[in-house]
């Protein structure tokens, strides 16, 4: 790949680095028409694959994708050779957690610029706090701090742990419908984009929260609540299900003892029923009840004891209070449960959660991709968006279906279309170059070369530097 642009510019951005907190003007190549040339370009919602083309980026949008062979440059253009290389439209992570209360310090200059670094262009954060969050959107679009693109819920709505405390920061406390609906409302007066719902959260509570967010015209979505059956949670209308919640209790015949809190992995894993399940995805499907099965912290969680976390390569973009506190007091509370299970009963669990996202993926149910970084232990933000596109592809995935999950799914599911989810002319410019073909491995979405933003052009060695700052804000906070 060549850039044709003044061969200074990334020793001056190397040093500016040093001095000056991360922003696009530090990485983004003067203002001006940029033209991306010879790339194979991929457009995962109508599984289109056209070599050999042009495109040109005028501001924050694409102005035109065509032949490169009956392409000929515009005078004072940048231009970027991608031959050899793929272009894929920009990722989306639909399950983070950016600013959640005191537990990750540095999410500033950890978290967003990681996304980035990564492809990940934007962010359904699902739980986080609002002025925080609404100041980044705010210094994203407008250059001050790098970023991806993002859509918020604000305080998840949640009840009270018999210890009179909420289990996670960002949470709202919600006991009875009345509370739930005074809940949703505020949240509405404070400019949120969705309505997100946790565990503990009542019965009552949760329908009522339902039926305001749907009066108040925003999406609800979450976990199928504890005291809540997976198909009311359809019926009450809600829009997406994480970590493949309420599923493989719902196929059970013995749904009612894990309503009542009775159950256990061994009664979950031996009552599953192929009828009932078959139903239920069928209702799933027909709905079009979004699924966020998080499998790259699925993964982790069940297999914690595992994982040799000392050693991860990724550690040196981790603070010491996420690794040593935040992380330490999670792994803490899971691990005596986790240990209740042997290993075997545990594979056996994670091969069932594969396998029910390939079913109900062949009957329809549509899926994003979504990691539950940065709370899951060692699920890095951005890098682990990759890991779960290699989930989606070992359930039974194209690769051109995983690509989908992270593309022009959460373009559909946002109502986004018109703008995002696909490279071509009028949409705004958010893609990823990369230098290996993803359909033929999906690994090959990490071998990334540029980044396009909103506009904002980031190449390898600004990419680079970006990681190299993160390093250094780990490392103080």
């Amino acid at each position: 790949m060549r850039i044709l642009v003044p061969v200074r510019l990334s020793v001056v951005i190397a040093f500016y680095l040093l001095l000056k907190p991360v922003s696009i003007g530090q990485f983004n190549l003067p203002a001006g028409t940029t033209v991306i040339t010879h790339a194979t370009v991929i457009n995962p919602g109508t599984s289109s694959v056209h070599k050999n083309q042009t495109v040109v980026i005028t501001g924050d949008r694409i102005t035109s994708v065509s032949d490169a062979d009956k392409f000929q440059l515009p005078k004072n253009a940048r231009v970027i050779d991608a031959t050899g290389q793929y272009l894929i439209p920009g990722l989306w992570d639909m399950h983070v957690h950016s600013a959640f209360g005191d537990w990750f310090p540095g999410g500033r200059d950890i978290i967003l610029p990681l996304f980035l670094a990564n492809g990940v262009t934007g962010v359904r954060d699902m739980g986080g706090d609002i002025p925080v969050l609404l100041e980044w959107r705010k210094e994203i679009a407008s250059g001050q701090i790098i970023g991806p693109r993002m859509v918020i819920s604000g305080p998840m709505l949640d009840a009270y742990l018999p210890n009179g405390k909420l289990r996670f920061p960002s949470s709202i406390a919600v006991s009875t419908p009345a509370t739930a609906v005074a809940a949703v409302d505020s949240l509405k007066a404070q400019g949120v984009d969705f309505i997100k719902v946790q565990s503990v959260i009542s019965h009552d509570a949760y329908l009522a929260a339902a039926a305001e967010a749907h009066k108040q015209g925003l999406p609800i979505v979450g976990h199928v609540p504890d005291k809540v059956r997976i198909q009311e949670v359809v019926e009450a209308g809600q829009k997406s299900i994480e970590h493949l919640m309420g599923i493989f209790e719902g196929c059970s015949t013995e749904e009612d003892k894990f309503i009542k809190g009775e159950g256990n992995l061994k009664l979950l894993l031996t009552t599953q029923d192929q009828q009932r399940c078959g139903s239920l995805i069928k209702l799933l499907a027909q709905n079009q009840t979004w699924q966020v099965p998080t499998l790259a912290w699925q993964r982790g969680g069940t297999f914690l004891d595992q994982r040799d976390l000392k050693h991860d390569p990724l550690d040196k973009y981790i603070p010491a209070y996420w690794r040593d506190v935040t992380w330490r007091r999670f792994t803490d509370e899971m691990m005596p449960d986790l240990l209740r299970d042997p290993l075997a009963l545990r594979q056996e669990y994670f091969a069932h959660n594969l396998q029910m996202v390939g079913a109900m993926h062949r009957v329809g149910v549509p899926f994003m991709a979504g990691t539950d970084t940065a709370p899951g232990v060692y699920i890095v933000p951005g890098f682990s968006l990759h890991d779960e596109l290699a989930n989606f592809v070992e359930a039974g995935f194209t690769p051109m279906e995983a690509l989908q999950t992270a593309t022009s799914n959460p373009a559909k599911f946002l109502g986004m279309e018109a703008n995002l989810g696909s490279v071509e002319p009028g949409k705004l410019a958010d893609f990823v170059l990369l230098t290996a073909d993803p359909l033929e491995d999906i690994r090959n979405t990490r071998k990334i070369s540029v980044v396009v933003e909103n506009g904002h052009i980031f190449d390898r060695a600004a990419l680079d530097q970006i990681l190299m700052r993160v390093e250094a804000a780990a490392k103080r906070q």
